[in-house]
């Protein structure tokens, strides 16, 4: 990159409000320093450049009212993209909404969309709303999904239900159900994989997640919809939300996700391509979090895109043994 296409910030030392205690630091910095590329950011914290109350701190560590970050100074890329984001998206995510109130906004988010800027992407569903919602922008990410993943994604409209729902989901009170194409049969009424997961980040910052015994607790439970000649339809509950679970675990059993490009079958993928499949079979269809208000539990769900239906409707796919 040429200079002029760069400038250097100033260093920062930035105090820590009630309102971004319990936040995780590298969340914190990824949101704040929207233009730095996420290696950048982890590399920062892995060299020590950025210190908390003047000390080393790891990328899960959790803020806390009264702590005192200092940021280094930074070569920026400058602005090459508006502030705004195209109308046509913005109108495009008000059609995926498909729930409001004082706390919380639901979006069935289509695939290909990711939930926030970087990583090659101006835009994501966070900059979307908040242009959508430019009363309400103190909108955060409650939950992640991949890219490629559709379906329901919880947005919290200030800090306090954020941590609400955040520690049900530490508990495990939140519950999950995905739609998802596995490769192989699956015959058992059920399967439950419980593999404590452990990501890893290699040196140029790219992610990946493996089953290791020091890893997180982590239970997924698979139970076939519909089991086909060489492919079975399945619904996934999860009562953790660990960074590309479903797909880990599934591959774990040998049973990956169809399209899955990370941890999926190369020659599996590749007949499910010819089969009109051109991204992962992986779909957020129900969420419901526990008691938030005096009427109960939120619920929430989001149909099988089309798709995805229409994967699933091939003839060749549903031939049976």
């Amino acid at each position: 990159m040429s200079q002029p296409d760069r400038k250097k910030s100033k260093p920062e030392n930035i105090p820590v409000g009630a309102d971004q205690a319990g936040r995780r630091i590298d969340n914190f910095l990824i949101s704040r320093l929207g233009r730095i590329p996420k290696s950048r950011i982890y590399q920062m914290l892995r060299r020590g450049e950025v210190r908390v109350n003047g000390g080393r701190i790891k990328p899960d560590y959790r803020l806390q009212e009264g702590d005192d970050i200092r940021i280094p100074p930074l070569y920026e890329q400058l602005k090459t993209t508006p502030d705004e984001p195209p109308a046509r998206l913005v109108e495009m995510i008000k059609t995926c909404v498909i729930y409001e109130d004082e706390r919380l906004v639901v979006i069935n988010k289509p695939a290909s969309l990711v939930v926030h800027a970087g990583s090659g992407s101006a835009f994501g569903v966070i900059e979307l709303l908040r242009a959508l919602y430019r009363q309400e922008q103190d909108l955060h990410l409650i939950h992640r999904l991949d890219k490629e993943t559709s379906g329901c994604l919880l947005i919290a409209k200030n800090m306090v239900i954020l941590r609400q729902v955040n520690h049900a989901l530490k508990n495990g009170d939140v519950r999950k159900e995905y739609d998802a194409l596995l490769r192989g049969r699956l015959h058992e009424k059920k399967i439950r994989v419980n593999s404590p997961l452990q990501r890893h980040r290699s040196h140029l910052g790219e992610g990946s997640v493996r089953v290791e015994g020091r890893g997180k607790t982590a239970l997924s439970e698979f139970e076939p919809v519909e089991v086909y000649r060489d492919a079975t339809h399945v619904k996934v509950r999860i009562g953790t939300g660990r960074t590309h679970q479903i797909r880990v675990h599934a591959a774990s059993i040998d049973h990956p996700v169809a399209g899955d490009g990370k941890y999926g079958n190369r020659e599996f993928n590749r007949k499910m391509r010819s089969l009109g499949l051109k991204r992962m079979f992986l779909h957020a269809g129900k969420i419901s979090v526990p008691e938030l208000k005096a009427t109960g539990e939120y619920q929430f769900s989001a149909p099988l895109p089309a798709d995805l239906e229409e994967i699933l409707k091939r003839p060749a796919h549903q031939s049976k043994p």
